[in-house]
């Protein structure tokens, strides 16, 4: 197993993923070390990077300013929120790359802070209890949302609470910006303050309970789920859910904040005139031995993660005859034919256009959401839309708006079915690439990334990439190594960092 710090700053074998380090072997330990800057306080979370793992190995990871935050509130509360299914990691893995494919099947529920109801129970009934948030009246909550999920892009909303400001996405203040309902997709990460009612206008209502509603969108069948937003000093009024949900949800899922958020200081947007270059990445859906994804005509798995060295422990071990060739991927669409990775110069600023396209398999031409993922650092997200990309228009929405630094934003599904093949959506990204390292680009969608849509992405020259030295990094090159320790063995490990 490996475990991902989501997104932090840390040392080069401490990313978490099988692009820069061995996985954990069975009963063996290894200790990340990360570094959070002034900048990186917010929400994070940690998950297995492997497999289906992360429906189950995943929790919470905040970092607290450093200073009095920029926002006030009386206290706080996580809303963590995973998928549910009835099968085995090994099952479903198997299934999505067997021959014959078996797809997953969709959720059995969706679970809030660890608790929820599956589709076959209902709440109240054989011990299925519905998720509790406990506040108090006439207090701001920060509400911390974590999108900790294998596929499913959630909306949730409050009963008798329509109004909520976000303050920041990704770990990255932002203007406040009020919403009526949270949406979000696995990876993603919001912070909301939640002003709630006053004693006042608690005793008007005759209710301490109010009903916290969330579902499903964009799949073939919808899960809606509940919990209670439940005021202290009151006995519980609800035990069990509704007949009829109390909130009408929209559909329209793919203008969900976007070119609303705006960062709270500035941040260093580079302006059009700075890109150095734009790479584009289609993805496809398309029928091999089974069913399949591709990146502009790559596909990533993880098929022999004990016997195919990561990338970064390669260019250890073979120095710079493992590097990418920058030059051969240029001409190849971005990407290097013989290492299968795309090269990127410390100093470049990237626009980075993520496509959208209508499936290939027996031409059906269905449209999928992605919710895609950039390790190693937060880029700027400049947008999205239905069709093709024109650059010219999206430019001219970028004159008066400033974009806020993210690392998870979607690829939307604007319609069911396209021709297969046919652009279907586009998201716009400009990265200054600054942060030497392998790190992944990939959708986050669980089986999407078994189905290998990923990419690996080489940022800096050989000497940026390999610093440190090779009698600090034995330890991580080989699976097992002395940086992993166990139950009766110290790790050796590298300190990246004095204080």
């Amino acid at each position: 197993m490996v475990l991902q710090p989501f997104n932090l700053r840390t040392a080069p074998f401490s990313d978490g993923s099988p692009v820069s380090q061995w996985p954990i072997a069975p009963h063996e330990c290894f200790d990340y070390e990360i570094h959070p800057e002034l900048e990186d306080s917010g929400t994070y979370f940690y998950h297995s990077h492997v497999g289906f793992q992360a429906i189950t190995a995943a929790g919470p990871l905040i970092i607290e300013d450093a200073a009095e935050p920029p926002y006030s509130y009386d206290e706080e509360r996580i809303i963590f929120l995973q998928d549910y299914y009835n099968k085995t990691d090994d099952v479903i893995e198997h299934g999505l790359v067997a021959d014959p494919f078996v797809w997953s099947g969709q959720v059995n529920a969706v679970l809030l802070n660890g608790i929820g109801v599956a589709v076959d129970q209902i709440a109240g009934s054989n011990g299925c209890l519905m998720p509790i948030v406990d506040v108090q009246p006439d207090k701001t909550y920060r509400l911390r949302f974590v999108g900790s999920l294998a596929i499913s892009m959630v909306s949730l909303g409050i009963d008798g609470h329509d109004a909520m400001d976000v303050i920041a996405a990704d770990g990255q203040y932002t203007k406040p910006h009020r919403v009526s309902h949270m949406q979000i997709t696995s990876g993603q990460r919001y912070e909301a303050l939640l002003k709630t009612k006053s004693v006042t206008e608690l005793a008007g209502s005759g209710k301490s309970d109010w009903l916290i509603q969330f579902e499903t969108k964009d799949r073939p069948a919808t899960y809606t789920g509940f919990g209670i937003l439940r005021y202290s000093n009151a006995p519980p009024s609800i035990t069990s859910a509704p007949e009829i949900a109390p909130l009408s949800l929209t559909n329209d899922t793919y203008d969900f904040l976007e070119y609303a958020l705006e960062p709270l200081t500035p941040n260093g947007f580079p302006t059009a005139s700075e890109v150095t270059r734009r790479v584009h990445i289609t993805n496809q859906q398309l029928a091999q031995s089974t069913v399949i994804w591709q990146l502009d005509g790559l596909n990533w798995t993880e098929d022999e993660p004990y016997n195919a060295p990561p990338y970064l422990v390669d260019i250890y071990k073979n120095g710079p005859a493992a590097m990418p060739n920058y030059t051969a991927a240029l001409e190849n669409g971005g990407w290097d034919p013989h290492t299968l990775a795309w090269p990127a110069k410390i100093g470049e600023v990237l626009e980075i256009i993520l496509e959208n396209t209508g499936s290939l398999v027996n031409g059906n031409g269905g449209v999928e959401y992605h919710p895609f993922h950039l390790h190693g650092g937060h880029y700027y997200d400049c947008g999205s839309g239905n069709g093709s990309y024109d650059a010219a228009a999206n430019e001219e929405r970028l004159k008066d708006y400033s974009p806020v630094l993210r690392d998870t934003t979607n690829l939307y599904r604007y319609e069911a079915k396209v021709s297969p093949g046919e652009p279907a959506g586009w998201r716009c990204w400009r990265l200054r690439v600054q942060d030497a390292g392998c790190w992944m680009l990939h959708c986050h969608i669980l089986q999407h990334m078994i189905m290998g849509m990923q990419s690996v992405w080489v940022m800096g020259d050989y000497e940026q990439i390999a610093r440190i030295p090779y009698s600090g990094a034995k330890g991580y090159l080989d699976y097992g190594g002395t940086a992993y320790g166990g139950e009766d063995i110290s790790p050796i490990v590298w300190h990246e960092w004095d204080d």
